[in-house]
């Protein structure tokens, strides 16, 4: 049954790293090429202003469904359709905030028509996932798979189709329409896979069951659209505060779209971490310190590699995805910085929501949104797009800092001063060699040499620490 877990697991994995990429970097790039920075950075922005309200289409309706299936399967005929409904009500609070908030914003026109298809377009994708929630309780992990990237691909195939024979043409309108058929498609594909294992689900209101689940939800609901806010307010307040916010909103997006894929990277990361956290708070505690020695060592020390290698070869990565990028490179190297920030809170956040501490995670998120606007209000009429990156590696490091002390204290960690000097060692090691390659064809491959060999080497300890630790636990 382990073996049957971790291989479709990392088939999972894989076929999302081998597609999502593809089409971030071929069709989502390919289509700003085109467009323009003034024209996508109105979807861009658009994007991630649906994106703010998006927990009331969820609230944690997935997980429950997934909890809830893979315990009692039988139940699943019934919880789909009561489920369903409440996700419908749902969707309709969802499309009336967001649009008397576009209105109240400002967006009129066709602003607020492609803001409404990409509503619509939010709730597709997360019915897609609720039927993925399903698939994933029945232990159906190949179906999951299929079905987590049946979408990207459709959209990789329509998209690039568009790109060579609409070339000069195309409108933001079109893509985002090419978006919502690949989600449709999907769905309607997902639907009838799951109706070879539920033959006519019930659809009925089941008031008990919906406020059940919208109060156990209240404080994760809380907690992710607070961290929604301070990571996808930037480029909102890019368009609505800059002279030239639609062009700039542009140039973020293409700075963005690089640590949107590394941040990929550290989301599978975390999701391996929370169950394993979870486990051994509820055991012993001290069991989490070789755990989170590893977890720093491999995600914190690559995240270190990955901002030197992006820093230094900033124009070669840009200029290998966009046409016209120069404006770009500033505010790509701040927001590649602050991936070392968002790694941390991978670590320590999902350390703090396993052990259930989500009241101090709210107040931290909070007073992150606090400083991104005031940051952002500041910075952005005067700097633009490297005004809102600046402000997101500001408040990336605030909330990671606030989120370490915390953890720290609370779990009493013992703090080890050649543990901690081992990353200011790395950093400058990386540092010196850069700066002095730094006009030299190979410099990339002394970055890799160097960075892989420290991971290697002072991960090796704590690896082991991890592996004696479980050992001592299987024996027991």
């Amino acid at each position: 049954m382990q073996g049957r877990f971790f291989s479709n697991l990392i088939l999972l994995i894989l076929v999302n790293l081998l597609v999502k990429p593809v089409s971030l970097f071929v069709v989502d790039a390919g289509f700003q090429n085109q467009l323009g920075h003034a024209e996508y950075g109105i979807y861009f922005s658009l994007l991630n202003f649906s994106l703010l309200f998006n927990i009331l289409l969820d609230f944690g309706i997935n997980n429950y469904t997934t909890r809830s299936v893979a315990q009692q399967p039988h139940k699943a005929k019934r919880l789909f359709g009561s489920v369903f409904i409440l996700r419908i009500v749902l969707f309709i609070f969802y499309i009336v905030v967001l649009l008397i908030s576009g209105l109240i914003i400002g967006y009129e026109g066709r602003a607020l028509s492609i803001l409404c298809l990409l509503g619509v377009n939010q709730f597709i994708i997360l019915c897609i996932a609720f039927l993925r929630s399903h698939f994933a309780g029945f232990h159906y992990f190949k179906l999951d798979a299929i079905l987590s990237i049946l979408d990207r691909c459709l959209l990789i195939l329509a998209g690039v189709y568009f790109l060579f024979y609409f070339e000069g043409t195309l409108t933001i309108e079109i893509f985002v329409w090419i978006q919502f058929f690949t989600y449709i498609v999907s769905f309607a594909v997902g639907y009838l896979l799951f109706l070879k294992y539920i033959d006519n689900p019930i659809f009925s209101v089941n008031l008990r069951l919906s406020w059940a689940i919208l109060k156990r939800s209240l404080p994760f609901a809380t907690l992710i659209v607070l961290m929604l806010v301070y990571s996808r307010l930037d480029s909102v307040l890019l368009e609505r505060l800059h002279d030239n916010g639609a062009e700039q909103a542009g140039i973020y997006a293409q700075g963005y779209r690089l640590l949107d894929a590394f941040y990929m990277f550290g989301m599978i990361f975390a999701g391996l971490l929370f169950p394993m956290f979870s486990r051994f708070l509820a055991e012993k505690r001290s069991a989490i310190f070789p755990l989170l020695q590893a977890a720093g060592d491999l995600l914190i020390g690559s995240a270190i590699l990955i901002v030197f290698i992006c820093i230094y070869n900033s124009d070669l990565f840009l200029s290998l995805i966009y046409d016209d990028y120069l404006q770009a490179i500033d505010p790509f190297k701040w927001l590649i910085l602050s991936f070392i920030a968002i790694c941390m809170n991978f670590i320590f956040g999902t350390l703090l929501t396993a052990s259930g501490n989500l009241k101090i995670l709210n107040w931290i998120s909070f007073l992150g949104i606090v400083l991104n606007i005031s940051l952002n209000i500041f910075l952005i009429p005067k700097y633009g797009a490297l005004g809102a990156a600046i402000t997101t590696f500001f408040t990336q490091f605030f909330t990671a800092i606030l989120q370490c002390i915390y953890a720290i204290k609370m779990f009493e960690i013992p703090i080890s001063i050649k543990r901690v000097l081992k990353y200011p060692i790395l950093i400058l090691v990386l540092f010196l060699g850069s700066y002095y390659f730094a006009q030299n064809s190979y410099l990339i491959f002394f970055q890799l040499i160097i960075g892989i060999s420290s991971l290697f080497l002072f991960s090796f300890i704590s690896i082991n620490s991890l592996n004696e630790m479980l050992k001592e636990k299987l024996l027991k």
